[in-house]
């Protein structure tokens, strides 16, 4: 591998672990629609389904 292809996989790597890491801290605060930015006043959070 050369030296491109690494750092390539490490920032995949990174990318990865910060969008899994913001999705577990959200799901821990209770929010249902993760990214959604009616999720705190839609109707359907609270009820725990998407608000798709």
């Amino acid at each position: 591998m050369n030296t491109a292809t690494v750092i390539a996989i490490v920032a995949i790597a990174a990318i990865l672990f910060f969008a899994g890491r913001y999705l577990y801290k959200e799901k821990k605060k209770g929010k249902a629609c993760i990214g959604c930015p009616y999720s705190d006043q839609c109707p359907k959070s609270k009820q725990n389904n998407c608000c798709g």
